[in-house]
């Protein structure tokens, strides 16, 4: 199955409106800059025809084939990260090469899952970790080690975070097939991923509302889009407890969102050669 097929299957209406000009659907995407949106985001997204989308609960084969294109990334980010040079020797060179370990071995089980339930697995798109020249995050000489450094652990945040919040909000097309309980157990790992590269940032282990005042690149926002929701399952969180208020820092942070078919795709795309 060709990539570009498979992500045309999770465009929203919104994209596929008329009326929506191409300036409208990459404006969600912070300051990354038009010239790098636009190089990244395959075109065909906004000009197919309406269809059943994969969005509808109960389609578990769109859902895992979503999980390995976002593995397919994560799993070609840590294996050239390792070999760049960028990263430094001892702890966070120990992370990177298990992080590395975990995500080759979701490509391979979610490949086999597939391909035992009769699917084709997704092809293997053709990644630009530059996003069209916005980041530099393996060139250590380009704009100094540190500097690559520090994109290299932004980039592996959001995209940690990216494959959490997808899983999540797949959980609902993979309810009462095989496949929901080793996807749970992928997104968990996913979690711990996530937090152990905030540790190796000096930053908390969990999500925060605000992501842009820790140091994360404007571009990685849609990442972070709804972790300031306050109300879960219709209860307000703020006004819990014994009626002294939780912050909405702590209420946001206790909880942690998901991210729809629709939206993993649109941010993968921006890292995806079209």
């Amino acid at each position: 199955m060709n990539i570009i097929k498979f992500l045309d299957e999770f465009t929203t209406e919104k994209l596929i409106s008329d009326t929506t000009s191409r300036r409208e659907i990459f404006g969600t995407f912070g300051s990354l800059g038009k010239k790098a949106a636009l190089a990244a985001i395959p075109f065909g997204l906004a000009t197919m025809p309406s269809r059943t989308y994969a969005q509808s609960s109960g389609d578990p084969v769109s859902a895992l084939q979503l999980a390995l294109t976002l593995e397919y990334l994560e799993d070609e980010f840590y294996e050239l990260a390792l070999q760049s040079g960028v990263i430094p020797s001892g702890r966070s060179q120990i992370v990177y090469q298990q992080i590395s370990q975990h995500e080759a071995a979701h490509v391979e089980f979610l490949k086999a899952g597939l391909q035992g339930a009769g699917v084709t697995p997704v092809e293997k798109p053709t990644f630009d970790f530059t996003a069209g020249g916005a980041f530099d995050p393996f060139n250590d000489s380009g704009v100094g080690q540190e500097a690559a450094y520090a994109q290299l652990l932004a980039l592996s945040q959001a995209f940690e975070d990216t494959g959490v919040r997808a899983y999540k909000g797949q959980a609902g097309n993979l309810q009462g097939s095989q496949f929901l309980t080793p996807a749970l157990q992928i997104h968990s790992v996913e979690a711990r991923h996530a937090s152990e590269i905030r540790r190796l940032r000096g930053l908390n282990g969990w999500i925060t509302r605000d992501q842009r005042g820790l140091g994360m690149p404007e571009a990685t926002q849609p990442v972070y889009n709804g972790e300031e929701n306050v109300i879960q399952g219709g209860v307000n969180v703020t006004n819990l407890g014994d009626g002294s208020p939780f912050t909405i820092d702590a209420s946001t942070q206790a909880y942690d969102e998901i991210l729809t078919g629709d939206e993993a795709v649109a941010i993968a795309s921006l890292f995806i050669v079209p």
